[in-house]
């Protein structure tokens, strides 16, 4: 009986630790995640600017010709 209570501590001790591990690559991955969703709504931001007409010349001053 001794055996089989040392192995049922030795199962929640090895369990614990996982569940510790887990939660560890869970924080990471939630980070990770936040980071590219920081970094695609900047792109997406950036992408929406209307683009400037041309100041001198004679394309692009009325029209925006070069999208």
């Amino acid at each position: 009986m001794d055996t089989s209570v040392n192995n049922v501590v030795a199962q929640t001790q090895v369990l614990a630790h996982y569940q510790t591990a887990q939660q560890a690559q869970m924080q990471v991955f939630k980070e990770a995640l936040d980071t590219q969703q920081q970094q695609v709504t900047a792109l997406v931001e950036s992408a929406s600017v209307e683009p400037q007409l041309a100041r001198d010349g004679s394309l692009g001053t009325q029209i925006n010709t070069y999208a």
